[in-house]
């Protein structure tokens, strides 16, 4: 098991009514902080450039200090500047491997265009088969910097690792600069700006996990979204004519550049598209303005789906089939904002029983058309199988911690936040009813929310009377950074190292391994071996190959798990300790659980089983196996061990076993 032990040593026209829900740029302080409003407006006065220029450098500070931070923190967590290279491999855990594997890839192949060939005709992430990598994973963010590292003089000072890992904490800076703007924005003091890049640093464990998990999708596009929302506040803003075609590029550009880089963009869009939609219905937003938005969407969408090679799972998003909906249902229902209350209210819950329900056919229809495979994430709305099970048991899916309110109201981020939303809401409600005679991702954004409350001209005092918020309470906060800061350890996993040295010297290169999605993705960035699966769980294949693969900690007969790792085309499979005697998890969490009940056995431990479950007539394999039996032994052969793995080779033919053999040779 890894460990990490202590060093030693150490555009749009203003909406007719309901403009009063704007933002009234008024500073909490003083109105000089106020200045970019008017230079939007057209005021380029010496005083209007230079508080703009202040407001600008802070947000530029405070973003390379959030860069440094979480740059400093990985190097006191890893030592990552001092061990060796395949313990620097080995800390990309799960998927984080498989993504920088590729980036690795492309640097190491002879040119770019072959590089790109060896992606669009990959045969070594799943055995036998041959994927086109381009289409089916949002990898293009590492083709777009292992061309820029080829292209650039700095192959002699700056290790490739270095510049991967480096460009990812560059983008957190980019992140709160966004967030910053936002604030900035919405209150018209960038002090704002100021608490929201404050705010985001201080509850860095609730706003970013970037630090230990560097490559993951999101860390690539969510600061591209924090880009957007920004530029989707400015164009909301009145009277910024001559600024909106720049705007509408920038929102295109922007969401453009989050769903390349991420395979949940689609889930993401749709939220913004229902607030869209919501904001319509009550008229707060001009038809100008909401068309706008939803052409950008699908514009964004409709780019990537060209990049990724047609991929038919972007035409078959929900967004998509909402937004021409939305869009045919508004332009054949053009009376909808007229009438009196109770008649409008009548045409508004038409109008949305009509989107809704022709949302749902144009997405089935497409997924039949197309033809898609159903997504796993399906499976939630129904009782959850061994997919679903799979990724809900996992913390980061799973429901929220209750001790996260905790520790945002201890940075004094869920006060101001929550009243804020309370006031906003209630200000909504009432923009919302005048205009019915009728006129109207979490906790990065929390922080411009919270920010502006604070400094909001109707909130600022109430907020700090309640809060007492002085500086006596912010110094509370810098020990704990100091000792973040100070806090030195080393990636310690020498099992591991060992496994990945084995592999590389001892076995062929074109050796097919099979095991647990998280150790396989290390494999295949450390050793470049083919693998079975991957932690890429979103093609319906895949998860099926990968459920019959885990078979190996179920309670199967040596023929069937034999049987299933030769179809799967594995020479090797490796076993690990950790997985197959799992305490991590509660009961029902395991992952021998999730597979017994999947087969409809009972699980072993104390505790109630459903009454439709029977024992198996097998033992567990990963435990059997080692006991070295005839049956095993005539199938697989013990080629590595150590404390935390058991590497076997799959022998190629079935050899008759002795009836004397203990193991039963029922099968289930």
């Amino acid at each position: 098991m890894t460990a990490l032990r202590q060093r030693k040593g150490s555009k749009g026209k203003e909406p007719p009514v309901g403009a009063e829900f704007q933002s009234h740029q008024s500073n909490c302080c003083t109105d000089h902080h106020h200045y970019p409003e008017r230079m939007l407006h057209g005021d380029w006065s010496w005083e209007a450039i230079i508080w703009t220029s202040i407001g600008w450098s802070v947000s530029v500070g405070l973003g390379l200090l959030c860069c440094i931070y979480v740059a400093t923190l990985h190097e006191n967590d890893l030592w990552f500047s001092n061990i060796k290279e395949v313990e620097r491999e080995i800390s990309f855990r799960t998927e984080c491997g498989l993504y920088y594997s590729y980036y690795k890839q492309m640097l190491q192949a002879p040119s770019i265009q072959e590089g790109l060939s060896d992606l669009i005709h990959d045969n070594l992430t799943e055995s036998k088969r041959t994927i086109n990598l381009l289409q089916r994973m949002n990898i293009y963010q590492e083709v777009f910097l292992s061309v820029l590292y080829r292209s650039l003089p700095i192959q002699s000072y700056l290790e490739p690792v270095y510049f991967y890992i480096y460009t990812v904490f560059s983008l957190q800076a980019v992140y709160v600069i966004a967030l910053y703007l936002t604030a900035w924005l919405l209150s018209g003091s960038w002090l704002a700006g100021t608490l929201t890049g404050v705010w985001y640093i201080l509850n860095r464990v609730d706003t970013t996990r970037v630090e230990f998990t560097i490559s993951l999708r999101e860390n690539w596009s969510l600061p591209f979204l924090a880009l957007q929302v920004t530029a989707i506040t400015c164009y909301l803003r009145p009277q910024l004519t001559a600024l909106q075609q720049v705007l509408v590029w920038l929102m295109y550009v922007t969401t453009f550049c989050f769903c390349l880089t991420w395979q949940f963009n689609q889930f993401i869009l749709l939220v913004q598209a229902l607030v869209i939609y919501t904001l319509d219905c009550v008229d707060l937003l001009t038809t100008t303005q909401v068309t706008t938005l939803y052409l950008v969407q699908v514009s964004g969408l409709l780019s990537v789906w060209l990049l990724q090679f047609c991929n038919s799972m972007i035409l078959g998003s929900l967004v998509l089939s909402f937004i021409v909906a939305a869009l045919f249902v508004r332009h054949c229902q053009s009376g909808l904002k007229s009438g009196s209350l109770l008649v409008r209210l009548g045409k508004l819950l038409l109008h949305s029983a009509m989107v809704f329900l022709l949302t749902f056919t144009i997405n089935y229809l497409a997924k039949v058309l197309l033809p898609l495979l159903p997504s796993f994430f399906s499976h939630s709305l129904f009782p959850l199988d061994f997919d679903a099970s799979l990724y809900l048991c996992e913390e980061a899916f799973g429901l929220l911690p209750l001790d996260t309110l905790d520790r945002l109201a201890s940075t004094l981020l869920l006060h101001p936040y929550s009243l804020t939303l309370l006031l906003l809401s209630g200000m909504l409600a009432v923009a919302a009813l005048q205009n019915l005679r009728m006129k109207y991702i979490w906790t990065g954004h929390m922080c411009a929310v919270a920010a502006y409350g604070v400094c909001g001209k109707e909130l600022w005092t109430l907020l700090l009377t309640t809060l007492r918020c002085n500086s006596k309470v912010l110094v509370r906060f810098w020990p704990k950074l100091m000792e973040e800061l100070s806090e030195l350890r080393e990636f310690y996993d020498p099992d591991t190292v060992e496994l990945m040295t084995w592999i590389s010297t001892k076995t062929p290169k074109r050796a097919v391994f099979a095991g647990s999605m998280q150790l396989l993705a290390g494999i295949k960035l450390c050793t470049g071996r083919v693998l079975t699966n991957h932690p890429h769980y979103e093609d319906k294949d895949l998860r099926e190959r990968t459920k019959q693969v885990y078979q190996v900690y179920a309670c199967r007969s040596p023929e069937e798990v034999h049987d299933i790792l030769r179809a799967a085309g594995a020479d090797y499979v490796v076993l690990e300790n950790s997985i197959c005697y799992e305490r991590r998890h509660r009961r029902g969490c395991r992952l021998r659980d999730l597979l017994d009940l999947a087969n409809g056995h009972i699980m072993d431990g104390p505790g109630e089983n459903d009454p439709d479950l029977a024992p198996a007539s097998h033992p567990r394999f990963c435990e059997a196996i080692k006991t070295d039996t005839v049956a095993y032994t005539a199938l697989f052969t013990r080629t590595f061990q150590n404390k935390t793995f058991h590497v076997y080779r799959v022998k190629k033919k079935h050899k008759k076993i002795p009836k004397s053999s203990p193991e039963p040779s029922a099968t289930q």
